[in-house]
């Protein structure tokens, strides 16, 4: 599967899509990272409730993006159409929150990343690998930034899949 989606970004009748899914993807990826920061650092949430805001926020940028660029063929036009189009992304996208949410939980409260977030100080025998420690020192936590990437990984590619079926009907 991770192969065929591979090839199927260089070539095949979807490549086109697909890498415009990707790129859109990545970027607001980018963003849903800053406003998880934010959340959490400014404004002082919870992290899962910090997530689950900059999730939502990141939804709807999703949708006005692919709308107007990926699925330009079929994208959705005339207000009721763009509404309706914006409630099925948000059913698709909102069925992979607890995905979402689920894994960042697991890997932020299981310690996982915890050796990454100290900067992983001893590594096998007097490995010094310090570099991350003055990053969380600046920017403040980053095990919840850590593992809400790995999250907006693992839960993409469903998220292609529903909303290039069920929101742009291809």
């Amino acid at each position: 599967m991770v192969r065929r989606f591979l090839r199927n970004l260089h070539s095949g009748p979807l490549a086109l899509q697909l890498r415009r899914f990707v790129i859109v993807g990545a970027v607001t990826a980018g963003i849903q990272q800053v406003l998880l920061w934010f959340f959490i650092n400014v404004a002082g949430l919870f992290y899962l409730l910090a997530a689950l805001v900059a999730i939502e926020i990141t939804i709807v940028l999703s949708y006005v993006l692919n709308n107007a660029w990926t699925f330009q063929v079929s994208k959705n036009t005339g207000t009721v159409e763009y509404l309706a189009g914006l409630l099925k992304t948000n059913v698709v996208r909102g069925t992979a929150i607890p995905i979402q949410l689920g894994i960042l939980y697991a890997l932020v409260e299981s310690g996982a990343l915890h050796s990454l977030a100290a900067g992983a100080k001893t590594v096998g025998p007097a490995v010094e690998l310090g570099a991350l420690e003055p990053l969380a020192a600046a920017i403040g936590p980053i095990e919840p930034l850590v593992a809400n990437a790995v999250a907006i990984v693992v839960s993409g590619l469903y998220r292609y899949v529903l909303d290039a079926k069920w929101t742009w009907g291809q």
